[in-house]
Parts: C-alpha cells; structure tokens; sequence
C-alpha cells in the first residue's frame, strides 16, 4: 500500500521515468516525466492531508527543470506585412480584420485580452490600449503605435456602426470593441480561425495565429534595440525571466550585429603555413 513507499523508492521511480526508453529508443520527453511526477506528488499530498498515511515521501520529490520553451514560428517584418495585405478593404469585415491583425501586431496583445476589450478601453486621443484584467488578473496600459491607431480609427467609423445590430443595442455585448458579422463579441476560435485564414492566403506555411504576432512584435522589439524591460510591459509578463526567452530568439541577430560591429569578429585568423 502507500504506507511501503518510502523516499527512495519514489527517487527510483524518478531514475526509471530518466532512463526509460520508449519502443522507438527515445528517452521520454521532460515534460512527460514533469506530469507523472507531479501526479505522484499530488497523489501523495493528499494522501498525507486526508491521514492516510503519517508521512509524505513525495515532499522532497524534485521535478524535472522545464526550460522555457523558444518561440516558434517568429515573423519576419516583411512576413507581417505580406499577411496585413491579404485583407480585402472594400468590406465592413475586411476593415474589422485590419484592424485586428494590425492591434495583434503592434501591441501584442493575447487573444483573449484583445476579445475582452471594450470601446472604453480605446484612448484615440492619447494613442493608448487599456487592457483590463490579463493574465495573472493584472491590468496594463499599452500604446497602440501610430498605424494601429489609423486602422482602429478608420474601423470605430466605417466599420463597427454597420456591424452593430439595431435589435442588440442595450445588450451588454454591445460594449464590445471587435464585433463579429453577426453584431456580437467576438468568439476566441473565431478570431483564431480569422487570422489563420489571413497567414495561409500570404502563403506562409507556419504553424500559430495570434500568439505568433505577439511572440513576433516582442523579437522585432528587441532586434530593434528595445529595452527587454519595456517588452516586458507591453507583453503583461509579471516575471522577467518570462520576457527574457526573446533574447535567447534573437540570438542569431546578435551574431549577426556582433560580426559586423565588434573589431575582433572583424579580423580573419591568417593561416598558419606549412
């Protein structure tokens, strides 16, 4: 019963969950080894809390270390474009989308912060986005930049009053910035399957949709010299080691400025004659 596992009996466990080999020959992946060792350890404290057992060997059980996983899929500037340009203008709809892809953009916003925003939350005057309650139920302030300001402006006149629907005027939804085509709040797979559809028209064949823009705003951000702090705002992280995976994206960008700016990376090494 669970009273005979003792502390080494789970650390073996742990070195057997190591050194598995999967029919393939793979080892198991660490975030497969993470989850039945956090099921053991969960299954133990509640044994202990519940007096089923009068100690926990699992207390002292150490999880694998999960490497914040890299970005994948990052956009080139001239890859956001491509995609921008896949919006059909002359619609109510079109002009909507513009507006969405090009807030997901320069913004960063999560998809659903950006389906929560109310037209309360615009400041067209100041340029600013106030994003209430994101992840970790924290609120922030964001500028929108200069061209997503044109696009949300040129949709909140052209496109949203066309979209609102006479029959739903007091409904609560109504307060809404983005509306779908039926004059309600945008849905979070709706809008996944929206800026999908605009990535596979520009005939770029990466996996992600709304959190490709995010991870792409905050790379370019960084390349273009920003402090990682700031990043760190505009993404809503609470912890910077969170924003600080972008630096390991931009590594290549950093061998790249390093080559052509540090005069030691500038020197060829002469070759050595025989």
């Amino acid at each position: 019963g669970p009273n005979e596992v003792s502390t080494a009996v789970l650390a073996s466990y742990q070195r057997y969950l190591y050194h598995h080999r999967k029919e393939g020959g793979g080892t198991l992946s660490l975030g497969t080894q993470w989850l039945r060792l956090v099921v053991v350890r969960s299954f133990f404290r509640w044994l202990a809390r519940n007096n089923h057992i009068l100690f926990n060997p699992a207390s002292e059980l150490e999880l694998p270390k999960m490497d914040n996983r890299l970005p994948r899929n990052v956009l080139s500037f001239a890859e956001v474009e491509k995609i921008l340009h896949q919006v059909d203008l002359s619609t109510i709809a079109g002009l909507r989308d513009r507006a969405i892809l090009e807030l997901l953009f320069c913004t960063g916003i999560r998809r659903g912060e950006l389906i929560n925003l109310k037209l309360y939350d615009m400041n067209l005057e100041k340029g600013t986005l106030f994003i209430r309650k994101g992840k970790g139920k924290k609120d922030r302030v964001v500028p929108t930049g200069e061209r997503s300001l044109l696009w949300l402006e040129k949709y909140l006149d052209e496109s949203r009053p066309r979209l609102v629907r006479e029959d739903r005027k007091g409904d609560k939804e109504n307060n809404a910035l983005f509306l779908n085509n039926r004059g309600r709040a945008m849905k979070h797979y709706t809008l996944g399957i929206l800026v999908r559809k605009y990535v596979k028209a520009a005939g770029i064949d990466k996996e992600g949709c709304c959190h490709m823009f995010r991870h792409s705003m905050a790379t370019l951000m960084l390349e273009g010299g920003a402090d990682i702090r700031y990043i760190q705002q505009m993404l809503g992280h609470a912890k910077l080691e969170t924003t600080q995976i972008y630096t390991r994206v931009s590594i290549e960008k950093l061998k790249e400025v390093h080559l052509q700016t540090h005069p030691g990376a500038l020197l060829k090494p002469k070759r050595k004659r025989k």
